[in-house]
């Protein structure tokens, strides 16, 4: 009994003398600062770990950012991406209105300098085959469309209409097998027939004859309507001679021409009606 009394009181006296120094060493320091030397070489010390304790929470909070600036990136590059798009499908758009307004300036440039009574019309379809070209207008006989009427565009003759119904009509190509032509040459007044081959870019000249071919028409030579069969107004342009070749063995030459008018490219064509003059 009386050695666990004595460790008591032992114990008690080294808890008040703890005490008391800490309160010496806590008033000399408040007072002088003496210790402030010891603070700071432990804080040195206690940092590393501190860090270490901290990193897991800034890696995360760093990663976080992170993802959100990136989620953030391809959000706006997506909303880049489609405004880009739209702004060249409207500039797309653009260019093409630009050239459809630029070729209907021509076709009714064309209009003002033929002196005929003319009506724009514009190309529903298009039927091509082996020896056919044929196109169909959104003109017919309601708008005073005829069988046979001349059809151009800004460049050269078209072809004539074939089929007429009440809101819409044929127009046979000046390519097509069976369209014959009656033409001359500008440059000689040589007359001659443009007839169709049945290709997009091609027309046979007949009866031309093999003797004073030269003098006659060369490669070059303008082709315009001679206003013969009554069909076509004269002086519209037709095509350019692209070949001429002798045929010693038959009585006439083989001519070839290419077409001026864009006959399977255009969207709108000029119907013509003949005046008196």
């Amino acid at each position: 009994m009386k050695s666990s009394v004595t460790e008591e009181r032992t114990l008690n006296i080294r808890v008040m003398l703890f005490i008391l120094a800490s309160l010496i060493l806590m008033i000399t320091d408040h007072r002088f600062g003496y210790l402030q030397t010891v603070r700071t070489h432990l804080l040195t010390l206690v940092y590393p770990i501190q860090y270490l304790v901290n990193l897991p929470l800034k890696t995360g909070q760093w990663l976080s950012m992170s993802a959100n600036r990136r989620v953030k990136l391809l959000e706006e590059n997506a909303q880049l991406y489609e405004e880009n798009l739209r702004l060249k499908v409207g500039l797309q758009k653009y260019q093409h209105l630009n050239k459809e307004n630029k070729r209907l300036r021509q076709v009714l440039r064309s209009s003002t300098r033929l002196g005929e009574r003319v009506m724009l019309a514009e190309i529903l379809a298009v039927e091509l085959d082996s020896a056919k070209r044929d196109i169909t207008i959104n003109k017919g006989s309601k708008h005073g469309v005829f069988i046979n009427q001349p059809v151009i565009d800004a460049q050269g003759v078209i072809g004539q209409i074939t089929q007429v119904g009440m809101f819409s009509s044929i127009v046979m190509l000046i390519t097509d097998y069976n369209h014959q032509l009656p033409v001359q040459i500008e440059r000689t007044g040589l007359r001659t027939v443009a007839k169709g081959m049945g290709t997009v870019n091609r027309l046979s000249l007949l009866y031309i004859s093999n003797i004073g071919l030269n003098d006659g028409i060369k490669i070059g030579d303008l082709l315009v309507t001679s206003g013969f069969g009554d069909k076509f107004p004269k002086g519209y342009p037709v095509a350019i001679v692209i070949d001429v070749t002798p045929d010693i063995g038959k009585p006439y030459a083989q001519v070839q021409a290419s077409p001026l008018a864009r006959l399977e490219q255009n969207s709108e064509v000029l119907l013509v009606w003949k005046t008196n003059k």
